[in-house]
This record gives structure tokens, sequence and C-alpha cells, in this order.
């Protein structure tokens, strides 16, 4: 997206655009340049999709433009007042502060189907931990060894430990998006029978589905009643999916039944499994990928460390992932896999026009008031598209750049930046961008009936927790 420089009407506007306020941070201590602040250990096959004629990416960024981490418990210290995006190497955005980002205008990225094929083979290894006796028995082989009495007591003993196929059974698969597919498709190669629950399957999820192969049921505790197991991949939604798995529901499983929870730990009520399992009622599994204290002293919990994602083919391809969404969204303003935005596409259809991306609380009349700064500027919009996600609403606006014939005396506003101080100025605004090819540039936010950026400069390494949010 280049400001045209070829007539004296564009080199104005560009020349004033290029004028800052004195002491404003635009640029990094490498001039031109987006500033990405990692956190954790990102995958240097991810790190390396950021040009570096372009990005300068650290964990030591200051005043960043974007976030990337993976488990970081982001806090509003961490946000300064320049961060655009925050995207997590992972499909869980719960350590990302997503209520406040949202607050704040920031879009929060994950990375949907990255990991789906980690999960997957993790889930299918704690499925027949659950259908055969393996850690006992290894654990109980141990004990002989030491006691000198393997030989002699192996065959005898085994009988202790024996267990069932899975050819035949019934798998309740509860979340249909990349992971539960992904796990649908290899339990129906394995011969078992696969119940699909998702109330909120979107149309991508479905198309990834193997049809009539599989049964989608619309009752979820029909589906837990007839599954001999029950393998969790649905999100973590606070007051929506916590607990999703509660004592009612527990109350409605076979009493061999086992659970495969490879999703959060909070989506099983485990006071409500120990509660049914202490009163005799239930002998099958828990495998759990997360901590559980009210599970871990019994014999039929499996306790796994949270290593579904952990590959390396799994965390080079949701680095990969976060950084292609990264770009994408500071060079272009396209959002994908956004868990608080709208999804929002516009190719550009000429480079004759300058891109502003808006941010904007989601009511009557804000929409209405940038467009109306636009017909006074007397500035042509090519082609636009407003979304809205909840409270949040995002436009892409492709405006016509001045050209030679154009009378610079009849511009309402002499510059690109008088432009879009008018805009960030208005009522229900967040944030503002200027796409103009500079990378890192043309930001500006409204908080307290300011406009920095442009008006004023942001405060120097400071962070939202330095003021109250808006």
């Amino acid at each position: 997206l280049l400001l045209c420089h070829v007539n004296s009407t564009t080199a104005m506007w560009t020349a004033q655009r290029m004028h800052q306020v004195v002491g404003r941070r635009w640029m990094s201590s490498t001039p031109g340049k987006y500033r990405i602040l990692t956190y954790n250990a990102i995958s240097p096959v991810g790190l390396q999709r950021f040009p570096r004629e372009q990005y300068d990416v650290s964990p030591e960024q200051e005043d960043a433009h974007a976030i990337l981490l993976r488990s970081h418990k982001l806090q509003l210290t961490n946000v300064p007042f320049t961060c655009r995006a925050v995207a997590r190497c992972g499909a869980g955005t719960n350590n990302c502060n997503v209520e406040e980002m949202t607050r704040l205008g920031i879009p929060v990225f994950n990375t949907p189907g990255a990991n789906a094929n980690s999960v997957k083979e993790l889930v299918l290894c704690g499925l027949f931990l659950a259908s055969r006796g393996i850690i006992s028995g290894c654990n109980h082989m141990k004990t002989l060894h030491a006691d000198g009495t393997a030989v002699e007591r192996v065959e005898k003993d085994k009988k202790m430990f024996g267990g069932r196929e899975i050819a035949g059974k019934t798998l309740g698969v509860i979340g249909l998006g990349a992971i539960g597919a992904a796990v649908t498709d290899a339990a129906l190669a394995l011969g078992m029978n696969v119940k699909g629950y998702d109330p909120s399957l979107s149309v991508d999820a479905a198309l990834r589905l193997p049809g009539k192969a599989m049964q989608k049921v619309d009752d979820l505790g029909a589906l837990v009643s007839e599954s001999d197991y029950i393998s969790i991949h649905a999100p973590y939604l606070k007051d929506v999916t916590h607990h999703l798995i509660d004592a009612s529901m527990i109350a409605r499983m076979q009493p061999d039944a086992s659970i495969l929870n490879f999703a959060r730990g909070e989506l099983v009520d485990a006071s409500a499994l120990r509660a049914h399992l202490d009163a005799g009622h239930w002998r099958g599994s828990y495998v759990c990928d997360f901590p559980v204290e009210e599970m871990w002293d019994t014999p039929n919990s499996i306790i796994i460390p949270h290593l579904g994602a952990s590959t390396n083919e799994a965390e080079d391809n949701s680095a990969s992932m976060a950084a292609d969404t990264i770009r994408s969204y500071l060079e272009t303003g396209e959002i994908v896999n956004s868990v608080n935005f709208p999804t929002t596409k516009l190719p550009l259809r000429s480079l004759d026009t300058v891109r502003i991306n808006i941010v904007n609380e989601n009511k009557p009349g804000v929409l209405a008031a940038i467009m109306n700064v636009f017909g006074d500027a007397g500035v042509n919009i090519q082609q636009q598209l407003n979304t809205s996600r909840g409270d949040i609403a995002y436009n892409v606006i492709d405006v016509e750049k001045p050209t030679a014939s154009d009378d610079p005396s009849s511009f309402t506003y002499k510059s690109w930046n008088e432009l879009q101080r008018a805009i960030t100025a208005l009522e229900g605004i967040k944030s503002t961008r200027l796409l103009d090819n500079r990378p890192g540039t043309g930001y500006a936010i409204q908080y307290d009936g300011k406009v920095y950026g442009i008006d004023y400069a942001y405060p120097e390494n400071k962070t939202w927790s330095d003021i109250k949010a808006p």
C-alpha cells in the first residue's frame, strides 16, 4: 500500500503524513520495522516467517507492535500502548486476557488445527491406556523385578491387568473442530463407532467431518450415556463450558465408560467424578492432560503433564501459523483465527488507494459518523468492509489517493494525518491504522478524549496497566 509520489498534490499529503509531533515514538531503534515481543521459547521455524528487513523480533522489545506467546499469562503490564495484536501459538487463549484485550480493541489470535495431529496421537495413546491395564501392569512388573520374581509370576499375574479391545466400541466426541475431526477419523479407521456433538459447528469444520460414517447428535446427555469412551475437545468458555461434564452428565455415564480430556481440566467436574467413583457407581478411567487434584491418587486416573502439543512438529506449526497471522494483520489488516474479532478479508483491488483500518465500539451511529468524515473530506471510498463480533466492530476501508487533477484547496483535510485524527477522535473509536507501506507507523488510539499517536505522543515505555483501561 504505497502513497504515490508522482505529483505535487499527493507529494503534499505524503510530506505532511511524514511530519510527526515532536517526541512521538513511531519508530523503533531500528527505524521502519515492526516490533514483535515474544514470551516463552517460540519455535525458530515460526520466527523465521518474519522477514528481517521488516521485523525486529525478540523477548526484549520496547513499545512492541504485536505480542507472540505460548503459555505466558498475559497481564496489562505486558501490553504497551503501541500493541496492535496478540497471538498465541496454540488453540487455547485462557492465558491471553481476552476480555481486557477486547476492551482495548486489540485482536487476539490463536492457531486452531496447528497441533491437531499431535493432540490426536496422544488421544489415541490415552484411548489405549484406558482400555488396557498397561500402566498398572508396567508398574507391577517393576515391583516383580525388584523382588526377583518377575519370571516366576508374570504369567500368573497378567490376569490382574486384563482389558478390552476398542474395535466395535462407541467413542463420543465432544467438540468437532480440527482436533475432534482428526480424532473422529482415526477412531473410525480403528473400527470404532463414533458419535459427535458440537452445538456451534462451523461450516468449515462440518466439511472436515466424514459424513455418514459418524453420527452427529444434538443431545450431549444422549452421547454421554451411549458412549464407551468420551473424548472432550470443546473450548473452555467461562460460564458456558465450565464443568460441561458435571454431576448430572457423570451420572448418565455407563459404569465402565472412560473420559479422555485433552482440552481443558475445567471442562470436567473432577469433584463430582471422584464422588461418583467413591460411591461405587463407576469403574472406568479418567485420562487427563492437566493436573487433577481430586483424582490423582486413584487407580482410575491417568494424569499426563500437558503433553498434547508437546512435539517439535506441533510447536513449529503453531509458531508458523501465529507468525503468518500477525504478519497478515499488521501488513494488510486481514483478520483470521481471532477469538475476539470478526473474520475480515478484503483483497486489495488497486495500488492507487490507501487502506485505513478502524476498531470501534459496535453500537449504532459510529459507522455513519465515520462515513461522514470521508464524505465531508471529499475522499472517495473505493471499497470497504464492516464486520462485527460482540461489542467490537472492525472496518477495512480503501480510499482513493489524490491525483494531479485534484485542487488541494478543496480538501477539508490537508494530510492523511488530519483525516486520521478526525476519525480517531470520533465517539466510540478505539483505534485506527493507516497502512502506507512504512512498517510500524500509522497507528493511533483514542483514550480519555485524546488521540495518541497524532496529537499526543505515546507515553514512553508505558503499558495499559499504567492507566485506567477505557
